[in-house]
């Protein structure tokens, strides 16, 4: 394009005794200023005086036989005679040259047309998906929503919950789907912000936390200090840009959201991870509803035993979710246990965030969809479907390279390539569901610290 650009901008100054001289033109050079002076009766001499052959006028430009374009690049090399001051092209040079060509502008034709069809296929395919997300918006609006409690576990509606939840209706399903055991309403939202703000203020005028409300609280109250979230949520989705800018609508959004749940839950506090998961709801809800998601989504069982870092119960999911990897995947399994490397290397990441880390945006936000549908299950199932997905990648990789590898995906997983994989999944090991084997490692565990005990002993 350069090329094309520069020859031509040079030929278009030219006077049109320069433009037809052999051989410039094609080189974007100028001829010497005397030569544009004389006539062509001159140069016709001065021609076949110095080659000894006679002269033959060139065609004007654009009028020349058998050629379809004016050569403005140093691809036309290929066609275009030499210029005289150079030994001139043999038959056979001429004609490999000309086949050479044709096969260039054959390959391009290829190229772009192949390129046209995949354009063609994307946007095919886009269409598709849009008139299946118009077409899901008003079977969710006018007959799934208005009759939820009837409807939520039919057939019908799982199938087509499977296939992801419209962007429209996606935050109320959410809502719906999480629930709120809690009772948090709207004005206690805003209570637990004002004493949120309370505390920013006196941060910011003392530099440092006072107002703890109970001493069994002051760990969590040091985690949960200003300049943590702060730091996170300047980490949050940076690719997006929304939330890093202070004073911005989306950074206050987060930043009301995570200091109202440190002055709700003093005992959990603000972890590391949370600042995503509070993200993806500011980004379907409106401001108090995505609390009250959130303080109901961290209060599950399998969130909350990841955020309050209890050991014991993170470990039972471990072990429960290596029953199934070891079920669905045996080679694999028997690799990572090689090279010992256990669940909570990549586990814990995944679980923290819902996926929302280490997932393209649109691609968790499915995740989500099911995972709302199914629980706890669900986050383990993708765990596995990641595994499928990727298992002759990660079979060829040592422990730092799968290390690596799984803490930050390949970008351009699809989900249509995820979610096929997530379906071969089978949660049942000898005829016992993720729910069984769970609650039979947690039976076996307080059987343990029963004959562990010291009344027992002694």
């Amino acid at each position: 394009l350069f090329f094309r650009n520069f020859f031509s901008r040079r030929t278009k100054d030219l006077k049109p005794a320069a433009q037809s001289a052999p051989g410039w033109k094609l080189f974007g050079k100028v001829p010497p200023r005397e030569n544009l002076q004389k006539d062509s009766k001159t140069i016709q001499q001065e021609y076949e005086a110095r080659t000894g052959k006679t002269w033959k006028p060139q065609p004007p430009p654009g009028r020349r036989k058998n050629l379809e374009f004016e050569p403005l690049s140093t691809t036309a090399l290929i066609l275009e005679n030499r210029p005289a001051n150079l030994p001139a092209k043999s038959v056979e040079e001429a004609l490999r040259h000309k086949q050479e060509y044709n096969e260039m502008v054959a390959e391009a034709k290829k190229r772009e047309m192949k390129e046209a069809q995949k354009r063609k296929k994307i946007m095919k395919e886009r269409f598709k998906q849009e008139d299946n997300i118009a077409n899901a918006m008003v079977i969710w609006n006018n007959d799934i929503l208005p009759n939820w409690e009837t409807m939520r576990n039919t057939r019908k509606v799982r199938e087509l919950w499977w296939q992801g939840l419209p962007p429209g209706v996606r935050g109320k399903v959410w809502s719906l789907a999480i629930g709120n055991e809690l009772n948090i309403t709207h004005e206690l939202y805003e209570i637990f912000l004002s004493r949120a703000k309370e505390r920013w203020k006196s941060f910011s005028e003392t530099g440092s936390e006072n107002d703890v409300e109970d001493s069994g609280a002051s760990t969590a109250d040091r985690e949960a200090s200003l300049e943590l979230i702060k730091l996170d949520i300047s980490r949050t989705f940076p690719s997006l840009f929304i939330f890093q800018k202070k004073g911005g609508p989306y950074h206050d959004l987060l930043h009301s959201v995570l200091g109202a749940y440190t002055c709700y839950r003093p005992d959990v506090g603000y972890v590391q991870g949370m600042s995503f998961i509070a993200a993806v709801l500011i980004l379907n809800l409106e401001e108090a509803d995505a609390f009250i998601a959130f303080a109901n989504l961290l209060n599950k069982p399998c969130k909350m035993a990841f955020f309050r870092v209890d050991h014991g119960m993170m470990l039972k999911y471990f072990a429960a979710f290596e029953v199934f990897f070891e079920e669905n995947l045996p080679r694999l399994f028997d690799h990572f246990k090689t090279y010992n490397l256990t669940p909570d290397i990549y586990l814990i990441d995944w679980i923290f965030t819902l996926y929302s880390k280490s997932l393209p945006l649109d691609l968790a936000c499915r995740v989500w969809d099911v995972f709302c549908r199914d629980g706890e299950e669900f986050l383990f199932r993708t765990a596995l479907g990641i595994l499928r997905l990727y298992e002759d990648i990660l079979l060829q990789m040592d422990f730092i390279h799968i290390a690596q590898f799984l803490t930050k995906l390949p970008e351009d997983i699809t989900s249509e390539k995820l979610f096929a994989c997530i379906a071969a999944v089978q949660m049942q090991n000898s005829n016992k569901k993720w729910t069984q084997v769970f609650a039979s490692l947690m039976k076996d565990s307080k059987e343990g610290d029963k004959n562990n005990s010291p009344a027992l002993k002694s």
